[in-house]
């Protein structure tokens, strides 16, 4: 899981595809700015579509919770939580207790979520979505033994500045240190394995992560594991420096994209079926929108540019 540091409350979200959970949601932030870091979501958001990065990045436009994104982040924090109880106590019971607790604290801190429910005044639906949530919660024990897990970080913000000047930054949901020193980045998803052919570019994010950790520690993670609570399948990936290398190079590639986007105000929407699930729809032309008014300062085109947001995930 991921929060942006973008123009977001938290550092860095993920878009919510069908069957997928993000961490948060996008809320109106300080005027507008150019663009000063990269985080996974947010490239993935310019290789999607980059007027949907424009729309979140730039222009700050809001959106709505869903309950699929909501439960997401209330099933993370119990993940994260859990380990706080020793690991004898580390039990399917201890979690779901958790689940309550953790769902006032989220709308504590994100008064919008409770706005899902407010339709329900007998609390049926709130009482089948928390249902829900605790059978993801349940089903991560039949993937992992949280008994035998003592992770060297949780919910670990990282931030690498590459030699290009390119600000790097997001959240990994947790950190393994083996006893010989190697690491393995875990992330949770909540929605389900994606089918063999996409799985590169499910693991674009955890590659993004291996590069961030290798410029800060010198070291490459042994295993990238991204366990999927919805389906109950584990996807690892054992990365080399050659993949990290080749994940800077597209970095930076994207980078200079974004670039001459944000200077020239070239924002292309690209039609996908992700398109259903945008929330953005009255503001973008695919759908008969117009965008707000580009709050950035403009410069002339470049001639010959080529098509933005066409690079794969790796």
């Amino acid at each position: 899981m991921e929060t942006s540091t973008e123009g977001a409350t938290r550092p860095d979200i993920s878009p919510a595809g069908p069957g997928e959970a993000v961490d948060a949601v996008v809320v109106a932030g300080p005027p507008a700015a150019p663009p000063v870091s990269l985080s996974p979501s947010r490239a993935s958001d310019f290789m999607q579509c980059p007027l949907l990065y424009r729309f979140r990045v730039i222009d700050r436009l809001p959106e709505k919770p869903s309950e699929a994104a909501t439960r997401g982040t209330l099933v993370h924090a119990v993940l994260e939580r859990l380990f706080d109880a020793p690991a004898g106590d580390r039990t399917v019971p201890r979690a779901k207790s958790l689940i309550p607790g953790q769902w006032d604290r989220l709308r504590e801190s994100r008064p919008e979520v409770a706005e899902l429910f407010a339709d329900d005044p007998e609390g049926e639906r709130l009482a089948r979505w928390l249902t829900e949530a605790e059978a993801l919660v349940e089903r991560w024990f039949t993937l992992e033994d949280p008994s035998r897990l003592e992770p060297a970080e949780r919910e670990l913000f990282v931030e690498a500045e590459l030699d290009s000047g390119l600000r790097l930054r997001g959240i990994i949901d947790r950190v393994d240190v083996a006893p010989t020193g190697e690491v393995r980045i875990v992330d949770y998803k909540t929605g389900k394995a994606p089918r063999p052919e996409y799985a590169e570019g499910a693991l674009f994010q955890m590659k993004f992560y291996a590069l961030v950790v290798w410029r800060l520690k010198k070291v490459v993670p042994r295993r990238l594991q991204l366990v999927y609570l919805g389906s109950g399948d584990v996807l690892t990936y054992d990365p080399v420096l050659a993949d990290l290398e080749r994940v800077e190079r597209k970095l930076l590639a994207l980078w200079e994209a974004i670039r001459r986007a944000t200077e020239t105000g070239d924002w292309r929407p690209r039609p996908t079926k992700l398109c259903g699930w945008c929330d953005h729809q009255a503001h973008c032309p695919e759908f008969g929108g117009t965008p707000p008014p580009y709050p950035l300062p403009l410069r002339a085109p470049e001639s010959g540019g080529g098509e933005q947001g066409r690079m794969g995930p790796d």
